[in-house]
């Protein structure tokens, strides 16, 4: 008995973390860009259109993305033609969606609150 109990608990487990595995890999579909205390983990990004973007803060340093860029460390919000409205809110350890971009081309994003912090997204 003891031993079907703990086949039992090993089975279903194991079942709970493919499906866990499953969900968090479909829902993301690769568009998925993480930031730390100061900066995106990676500074560019390719995504399809039509698609959104999850932005990660991993850490439980605040940021607010806007549209626009850091230019010689002079923070130059802008709207780009094309580009959804960006003006997120981050308070720590969070996650936002962006988009959908529905618009071929390259746009910019920047945190006004950490200097330098750019992501480019190329959407094709």
């Amino acid at each position: 008995m003891k031993r079907l109990i703990i086949v039992f608990l090993i089975i279903c487990t194991l079942a709970l973390t493919a499906c866990n595995i499953s969900t968090s890999s479909g829902s993301n579909n690769g568009n998925v860009v993480h930031m730390n205390d100061t900066n995106f983990v990676q500074s560019s990004i390719s995504i399809k259109k039509g698609t959104s973007l999850t932005i990660i803060n991993d850490s439980s340093v605040a940021h607010i993305l806007q549209n626009g860029i850091w230019d010689n460390g002079t923070p130059k919000p802008s709207k780009e033609s094309g580009a959804p409205t960006v003006n997120v809110n981050f308070g720590g350890n969070d996650t936002q969606k962006i988009g959908p971009f529905t618009t071929a081309g390259t746009f910019h994003i920047l945190c006004i609150i950490h200097p330098d912090m750019n992501l480019q997204i190329t959407v094709q």
